[in-house]
């Protein structure tokens, strides 16, 4: 997923990537392949969040998740458009009912009941309540619009010009329908980056941050486990919306901060600083940094090591394979993931950690310890009756067996496989041309 770093996006389409994921699977790299095809579904739900579907967004990144589980990007996504959902939708404690302003609209009626019947006002007189509305609302939209808002500035003075907007283009389109539209999608734009504002940081809290931190770091704060866990969200929301780089400066500011404090200011302090080094290693890793990031992986693991931390160590070391199989590094990948199986919870979990591990093996060319595994992870799978993995673990142990010369066994895998595929599944031509050539080797 590392091609969606920083502001820049993923580098290539939904369809290359798609494409890349077919050829890298047909060549046997099942791994760079489960990579491609998670980028371009990782992309699409972008796509429909960027439009302001949140819902379908959230969908996408719900299937994300459910496949790639040891990726934080779709977690994190999920994070980010649950958040611009109840931030469209709202909330009624949100909304708090005062008894005072312009209430005006109600009057008496003969028999003393009230009645919501609006007072008719002079043309041409402004509520100063609503005249203080429109101006936030004009400085709202210049913040959010920045050089667009003069766009929107002039294209409000020509829709003025009678003369002009009765014009028409050479096309026959009228030149008053084409301003409005423009002006519409400016104002859907602004509504659209109002309701980010929790998640995209403006200049104003970026300063406003920063002097907290420049003060954390003389005096903790009256909270100091509220300061450290707002913190940590909000390093998870710049990671989300690609911004590394602004979580990666946040997190070693929490740190410095968290470094400079006492056990008995944080109790957990040492569980506190492994979990920093995880959000810095995560960002480094969307930065390509991979030795940075390895080096802080391995400071969060002897940290969850030398306070005997679970679940910390579960963690590290998740995100330390992770990192030696990016960089092609299997032996050490197979190491620290074999140490984590005992620490692995729930079925999900256990699948794909005998299923990456399998593949590190298929890539040394070891294929009875990748068959092995990949055995492991379709009886996880079943136990879970999750389709998807026991297709996964299928083609694992059909792959691994053809390797072997089980040419019988490899073609049932194969079988399995094509069996849990759906028809638009784009791995099911290779998996039918995969099964064709084992059963040529029978």
């Amino acid at each position: 997923m590392s091609d969606t770093g920083g502001d820049q996006g993923p580098k290539s389409t939904f369809s290359t990537y798609m494409a890349e994921g077919d050829q890298l699977f047909h060549k046997g790299e099942y791994v760079k392949a489960i990579e491609s095809y998670s980028t371009g579904l990782y992309q699409k739900a972008e796509a429909l969040y960027t439009m302001g579907d949140f819902e379908f967004a959230l969908v996408f990144y719900h299937r994300g998740h459910k496949l790639r589980p040891e990726l934080q990007e779709f977690r994190l996504g999920i994070q980010k458009a649950q958040e611009a959902i109840h931030n469209s939708v709202g909330s009624p404690s949100s909304v708090k009912l005062e008894n005072k302003g312009d209430l005006s609209f109600f009057h008496q009626t003969d028999d003393g009941r009230e009645s919501m019947v609006k007072t008719v006002r002079p043309t041409g007189v402004i509520h100063p309540l609503r005249r203080e509305m429109k101006q936030q609302n004009q400085k709202m939209a210049k913040l959010l619009l920045g050089e667009l808002y003069s766009d929107k500035e002039y294209l409000e003075k020509l829709l003025k010009d009678e003369d002009l907007v009765k014009s028409k283009m050479r096309g026959g389109e009228r030149l008053q329908d084409i301003i409005v539209n423009c002006i519409t999608y400016l104002d859907t734009r602004t509504e659209f980056w109002r309701q980010q504002k929790p998640i995209y940081a403006r200049e104003r809290d970026r300063k406003l941050t920063q002097q907290k931190w420049n003060k954390s770091r003389q005096n903790p704060p009256f909270d100091p486990t509220r300061f450290v866990l707002k913190n940590l969200e909000e390093i998870d929301a710049a990671l989300t919306v690609g911004d590394a780089e602004g979580s990666l400066k946040k997190a070693q500011e929490v740190l410095k901060s968290v470094q400079g404090w006492s056990e008995d200011v944080v109790p957990n302090k040492k569980e506190v600083l492994g979990n920093l080094h995880s959000c810095i290693g995560n960002a480094l890793i969307d930065l390509g940094e991979m030795n940075k990031a390895l080096d802080n992986h391995q400071k969060d693991l002897d940290l969850a090591r030398q306070y005997k931390l679970p679940d910390a160590m579960s963690r590290a070391l998740d995100n330390v394979g992770r990192v030696y199989a990016r960089i092609g590094k299997f032996p050490q990948a197979i190491d620290a993931w074999e140490e984590k199986i005992p620490l692995a919870r729930g079925g999900l979990e256990r699948t794909w950690l005998f299923h990456e591990i399998g593949r590190c093996y298929l890539e040394l060319k070891r294929y009875h310890q990748a068959r092995d595994y990949g055995a492991r992870s379709l009886a996880a799978a079943n136990e879970i009756a999750d389709e998807k993995w026991q297709l996964n673990a299928c083609v694992l142990v059909a792959q691994s067996e053809m390797r072997l010369g089980n040419f019988t066994s490899s073609v049932a895998h194969f079988e399995k496989a094509l069996d849990r595929a759906l028809p638009e599944d784009p791995a099911r031509d290779a998996i039918r041309k995969a099964l064709s050539e084992a059963r040529q080797c029978l």
